[in-house]
């Protein structure tokens, strides 16, 4: 069993955490991230055809580990286990010591960031967030959910920010001195001290150098038929992909086919995200004051004055 999980939130740092924590030779992290072993109550709605097979036994889940050495410290990172109701408790009943890591962020930055990667993960298709917001009554009963959606708990937006709840589902299964909360704002601020902080969390040598990264930045989804035709290309999927594919083989290389796939991903399929809509900003704001003001007295931090939710009537 792992040692340490990092359990979300996405779109707050968890991926880059993840590729920097695995690169200490103390420390072991599949190159799976996001098994979502213990969020049995998030299961697949079918399996989504770009994605690596999730394990679905005990067996299978502690087959990730197995390249662990014996004297590293094993982790996962899945950033369900934070809105997973069972997540906690699961994890505690395996591995009553493991240690936990979440990592918090501003509501409205948060819900539009995790917009705009389930637009490109094709779990939503409405390209407005005030829009999407909106429909959330709607999706609880089931309707309206997008025929490609593979896990529509997701588009549930306001349960992504519950926070308090959240935290306290692992308080209740694990003592305080095993759960670190992080707030993204200080580990955007400073990558490398928040990265040696879980570094002496997990009793691991701090002093190592640490290799900075931004990873899984947020980007905007300019066309999922585009996305699905490039994908369809290089895979050959379907009779008319498949001629395609066979023509710009003849004719290319491998590696400058891969490249002019990558290129018209990056620059074709996906760019830059738009600015914000501040009036959608300040309204989401105002409808989340509530949980950041009840975060900050449950955390003993005034994230109220950070986040300018002091200005907020």
């Amino acid at each position: 069993m792992p040692d340490f999980f990092i359990v979300g939130n996405p779109k707050c740092g968890t991926t880059a955490l993840y590729e920097m924590l695995r690169r200490h030779p103390q420390i072991y992290m599949p190159d799976l991230k996001e098994p979502w072993f213990f969020a049995n109550d998030m299961r697949y709605r079918f399996k989504p055809p770009r994605s690596a097979s999730p394990p679905e036994t005990l067996e299978d889940y502690l087959s990730l580990f197995d390249a662990a050495g014996p004297e590293q410290r094993i982790g996962e990172a899945s950033s369900s286990y934070l809105w997973s109701s069972t997540a906690a408790r699961r994890i505690a009943d395996l591995r009553p010591d493991a240690r936990i890591i979440a990592i918090l962020r501003e509501p409205a930055s948060f819900l539009r960031s995790l917009h705009l990667q389930l637009l490109q993960t094709h779990v939503e298709t409405k390209k407005d967030l005030g829009q999407a917001l909106s429909l959330e009554s709607a999706r609880r009963e089931g309707k309206n959910i997008p025929r490609r959606s593979h896990r529509p708990q997701l588009l549930l937006y306001s349960n992504h920010v519950r926070y308090v709840e959240q935290l306290r589902r692992y308080h209740a299964a694990f003592p305080p001195e095993q759960v670190l909360v992080l707030i993204y704002d200080d580990f955007r601020r400073d990558n490398e001290a928040t990265v040696r902080a879980v570094l002496r969390f997990l009793d691991v040598d701090e002093t190592l150098p640490v290799d900075v990264l931004d990873a899984n930045p947020t980007t905007r989804m300019r066309s999922q038929q585009l996305d699905e035709l490039v994908h369809a290309v290089s895979v050959g999927r379907g009779p008319v992909s498949r001629a395609v594919k066979a023509g710009v083989k003849a004719l290319t290389p491998g590696r400058l086919r891969g490249r002019a796939l990558r290129v018209a991903q990056r620059h074709v399929v996906l760019g830059s995200p738009r600015p914000p809509d501040e009036g959608l900003m300040l309204e989401v704001r105002r409808r989340y004051k509530g949980e950041v003001v009840a975060l900050s007295e449950y955390l003993g931090r005034d994230l109220v004055s950070m986040w300018g939710y002091d200005s907020i009537a």
